[in-house]
């Protein structure tokens, strides 16, 4: 069933998709580094802020990650069509 959706969806589409989940990629990034500066800033039990400080920092290292990933794909296949 995810298979006949994904064939049958089109190149525009798909890129349409892409840069939306992009934007809210980018929009989480931003979210979660102001988390991160106010748990720095306003630390009141270091081990649990510490723990807090982990937790915004490994969901900013998933989506930069995500973004990184789908920038180089898309520019891998740039290249490949382009030589």
């Amino acid at each position: 069933m995810v298979e006949n959706i994904i064939k049958q969806t089109s190149k525009k589409t798909f890129y349409k998709w892409s840069f939306y989940l992009n934007i809210i990629l980018f929009f989480i990034v931003v979210l979660f580094i102001a988390l991160v500066a106010r748990d720095y800033l306003t630390y009141v039990n270091a081990k649990d802020s510490m723990i807090k400080l982990t937790q915004n920092l490994i969901v900013i290292l998933v989506a930069l990650t995500l973004i990184f990933y789908q920038f180089f794909r898309n520019l891998f296949t740039i290249m490949k069509r382009s030589l």
